[in-house]
């Protein structure tokens, strides 16, 4: 059974960058990955929240959130 995940990002350079390390170095084979650009997916923000999500860059796998560097506090995204 593959892994659930979901990055979370607002798209600054950090983001960006830790998107791109993330994409090279996850197997989808192994894990169903879906990349959410909190800036342009306001909806979403809620949701993250809702799994634990402070800050972005986060990755959440499986329900448990690995937050990245930092780029921003998800309350500077509402």
């Amino acid at each position: 059974m593959k892994s659930q995940a979901v990055f979370y990002h607002a798209g600054c350079p950090v983001c960006v960058a830790a998107e791109h390390q993330l994409l090279d170095l996850i197997d989808t084979d192994k894990v169903n990955l879906e990349v959410v650009h909190l800036g342009e997916s306001k909806n979403r923000l809620a949701a993250a929240k809702t799994q634990g999500v402070k800050s972005v860059p986060a990755l959440v796998v499986d329900g448990q959130v690995l937050h990245i560097n930092f780029g921003a506090a998800i309350e500077a995204l509402e």
